[in-house]
């Protein structure tokens, strides 16, 4: 039976998750409804992506009984108060990045999610991409040896767009971007928590950081450092350096194609969207659907490719880089 999803928000990042699941075979996967705070936008969407049933608002999709999972494209600053709507109807969740605006959000949508008894997952899609799966092969099998450093930055000029400069929709390098590239580092490092965080970074006239330079030292004397901007346009590749070799991820290290192992270079490329993206490689998004329905037919609560610990992970060095940053949201003083 295919699991049945409900998309919450009609915007750019809720089109390329329905045009990534048209990829999957339609006997696994279903749109069967979707929701905006506009019923024309929710029609507007639905006419697109042929769904069958529009809703004007978020609260009518958490009633429908034939929504299996609910996927969140809502902006950050909302997810907290959207996720407690769907997990509290009992539905299972998928939650688009950064999970909330701070940790303390975070644990209070794990622990409805765990009340509930429903799957959460943060939708972290770069964990899930096939060159992301051999990376982590590659590590457990000792390819290159122990791991010694990791690098990684995603820069991309989009300062022109509100969400990029407004603190009140969440803009913020970090938040937005850097998560990406933290996401990264602590998957290779398997979830373990950095012994030491140092954090420098320039900020906008609103207060939200524009570029960020962090360095992480973990056990064992090995080293992270990682830069995002929301100001330019960086070389957005990632580096593992072990005793014995190099794993490079070449350009868009948060949806990576290829991968070059001591400097032989393997493609891993992204199906054909049947619509225009908003994003580049979103039809990878097709992977965490993938992982949500495999974890629903198992009857897990969550993901250990993204775990609960590994999201509170993230949320827990996000507000210790913003706070050495000096960068406060509103939801950080409630």
């Amino acid at each position: 039976m295919a699991t049945r999803w409900g998309i919450c928000s009609a915007g750019k990042i809720s089109h390329d998750f329905t045009v990534a699941l048209k990829t999957l075979p339609p006997e696994d996967h279903q749109v069967v409804a979707v929701a905006a705070r506009k019923l024309e936008d929710a029609q507007e969407f639905a006419k697109k992506h042929s769904i069958p049933k529009v809703y004007g608002s978020y609260e009518e999709l958490a009633r429908d009984p034939d929504v299996d999972v609910v996927y969140i494209g809502v902006i950050h600053p909302c997810h907290l108060k959207t996720c407690l709507l769907y997990t509290n109807a009992k539905k299972n969740v998928l939650c688009e990045k950064p999970l909330a605006m701070n940790t303390k959000e975070v644990k209070e949508i794990l622990a409805s999610a765990k009340l509930n008894d429903v799957f959460f997952m943060e939708a972290v899609w770069t964990r899930f991409f096939p060159a992301s799966v051999e990376i982590r092969r590659l590590l457990a099998q000792g390819e290159v040896g122990d791991v010694k450093m990791v690098r990684s930055e995603f820069g991309w000029p989009v300062l022109h767009v509100p969400r990029s400069t407004q603190k009140e929709l969440g803009a913020g390098a970090m938040l937005d971007l850097g998560v990406y590239c933290l996401q990264f580092i602590c998957m290779v490092f398997n979830g373990e928590k950095p012994e030491c965080i140092q954090a420098m970074g320039v900020c906008q006239e609103t207060g939200a950081d524009e570029t960020v330079i962090v360095t992480l030292k973990f056990s064992r004397n090995r080293m992270a450092v990682f830069t995002c901007s929301s100001g330019m346009k960086l070389v957005n590749d990632a580096v593992i350096v072990g005793t014995n070799g190099i794993i490079r991820v070449p350009e868009h290290m948060w949806c990576p194609t290829s991968l070059v192992v001591n400097g032989e270079e393997t493609q891993y490329p992204v199906p054909e969207p049947y619509l225009p993206l908003n994003f580049i490689n979103s039809t990878g998004m097709r992977y965490e659907a993938e992982e949500v329905r495999q974890c629903l037919l198992k009857g897990l609560k969550q993901s250990a490719v993204i775990s609960h610990a590994d999201s509170l992970l993230l949320a827990e060095v996000e507000d210790e880089i913003r706070r050495q940053v000096g960068v406060t949201y509103s939801q950080d003083c409630q």
